[in-house]
């Protein structure tokens, strides 16, 4: 093992960001690679179909990003 070795530990947190985004991207690249367990997907069919059966129930992309906004000041 290298001794000057960089640890992720040591980075700025800008760099800390980019490295998170980096592998964000990469992993978006091949979706069907990342699992997906069981109780991820039931959990995934029980939210479907709660807003299937009560379409009220759900916000608008527009309303989350406003109640987002509202909450933490942006």
């Amino acid at each position: 093992m290298n001794p000057k070795a960089v640890s992720v530990f040591d980075l700025s947190p800008a760099e800390k960001l980019q490295l998170v985004e980096d592998l964000w991207d990469d992993l978006a690249a091949s979706p069907t690679a990342v699992p997906v367990h069981d109780w991820q997907k039931e959990e995934l069919a029980r939210r479907k179909a709660n807003l299937m059966s009560n379409p009220a129930s759900g916000l608008s992309w527009d309303e989350v990003k406003q109640r987002v906004r509202t909450r933490y000041g942006r």
